[in-house]
């Protein structure tokens, strides 16, 4: 690579490449930690929205991400931004019909997560970004090719390179060497591929794939009913898929609705009275006639998981190393603790004085994640084969599993535990206390 100064922005302890909610995190957490820090994506957040409208695109965060965002400093500003607490869960199967309810009360919890508009989340996290790196918000979007002078320490810079694409990615023994579209150059001890399922740094790096595409689509909207939510997560298993709805602040509903291709196409196809119609069928009604839906959009699904997360001066964070089934919209929560994971790692390598990118660091992270996560992958993929399955014996197999889950002592305070985010093994930032 030529090293023209003009185009030079000079070396930093990370890059990362994207700037969701997860790139974004871990770069909170970076910057937090008076490292250097640049950071690449496409384009800005979504600085406004009119009210009442609200983004197709939601997860339901658990506690652990919860943790992980209020030790970042973000959780209030998202409360203010709106979240949405879900404190029960309520499922059931259409075909067999059994069912199974969690409510938080039973563990003597608030709630069981909360439903978040992804754009509050990228948000308050940017703002985040924005304040520690001394720029006045607003100005952001303009990309920052000077270096930032504002901070005492010039090895606590932080530039937001926005928008701005990775064009090509080199590792050598001593760093790894980023070029953008616009040909700027940066240099890195370590780089961490925070860039989606299609992800550049994994492609470039030649990281294979284990995917499996589901042939369904994902049809997200917002619906008003008739009777209140309740603040409950609801989630019917339909032999065609699962279809959920989970409880916004304003009395709403956000629908996941995971369907066949054929079918899927015949329900985009609907106007919105024969849209309504279907839905309040396959959701039987469960809080009384629907009285509006809003614009509807689909997404296809697959599971893909890395063959592995990390190279020398290189990680994989977030959908870049895995997706899932999004049944149960644990993708993101997947990606917090991804970050938090590999923090404790860039932690572990700062008090021993080792590079960033050394690779037996960040086999800690490969280690703590890369098994927890093929376990969330390979859980969504057997929920959706066992309950996209109409074979009378598994359907009876079904039915049985659930009644054991909802009766037998013990069984549902460890899935809520689990779902929480409560578990014992959790990355320092996830922790309680």
């Amino acid at each position: 690579m030529s090293d023209h100064e003009h185009h030079n922005l000079g070396h930093f302890d990370i890059a990362i490449v994207g700037g969701g909610m997860v790139g974004a995190a871990l770069g909170c957490a970076c910057a937090e930690r008076g490292l250097s820090l640049a950071l690449i994506d496409g384009q800005p957040p979504q600085r406004t929205w009119p009210a009442g409208q609200v983004d197709l695109r939601v997860s339901a965060l658990s506690r652990a991400s919860q943790r992980i965002l209020e030790r970042l400093g973000v959780w209030p500003r998202m409360v203010e931004l709106g979240v949405s607490p879900y404190r029960e869960m309520q499922v059931w199967d259409a075909v067999g019909g059994a069912e199974i309810h969690f409510d938080s009360a039973d563990l003597g919890e608030p709630d069981l997560g909360h439903i978040v508009e992804n754009r509050v989340t990228r948000l308050a996290l940017w703002e985040r970004l924005e304040a520690t790196s001394g720029l006045a918000s607003g100005h952001s979007e303009s990309t920052h090719s000077a270096p930032n002078h504002s901070r005492s320490s010039p090895s606590a810079r932080l530039e937001l390179l926005v928008p701005a694409a990775l064009a090509a990615l080199e590792i050598d023994d001593q760093q790894a060497r980023l070029r953008l579209a616009d040909q700027r150059q940066l240099s890195a001890d370590l780089v961490v591929g925070a860039d989606g399922r299609a992800s550049f740094v994994r492609e470039t790096l030649g990281i294979g794939l284990d995917a499996a595409d589901y042939a369904q689509r994902a049809i997200v909207a917002h619906v008003e009913v008739a009777h209140w939510h309740r603040e409950t997560a609801w989630q019917r298993f339909l032999p065609t898929g699962p279809l959920a709805f989970l409880p916004l602040a304003d009395g709403r509903c956000s629908i996941v609705w995971s369907a066949d291709e054929a079918r899927a196409e015949q329900l985009l196809a609907l106007d919105d009275a024969g849209f309504i119609a279907e839905l309040e069928v396959a959701f039987d009604k469960r809080l009384g006639p629907i009285l509006s839906a809003g614009p509807r959009a689909a997404f296809p699904l697959n599971r893909q998981h890395a063959r592995a997360y990390v190279r020398p001066r290189v990680a994989l964070v977030g959908d870049a190393a895995h997706g899932i089934h999004p049944l149960a919209g644990q993708g993101v929560n997947l990606g917090f603790l991804d970050v938090a994971a590999l923090v404790d790692a860039i932690d572990h390598a700062r008090a021993k004085d080792r590079s960033l990118g050394s690779l037996h660091i960040l086999r800690r992270y490969e280690r703590a994640r890369r098994g927890d996560n093929a376990a969330m992958v390979s859980a969504m993929d057997l929920f959706k084969r066992l309950f996209g399955n109409r074979n009378p014996a598994l359907v009876g197999a079904r039915t049985l599993g659930i009644a054991a889950a909802e009766h037998l002592p013990g069984v549902k305070p460890l899935f809520i535990r689990q779902a929480l985010g409560l578990g014992k093994d959790l990355p320092t930032l996830a922790r309680a206390g």
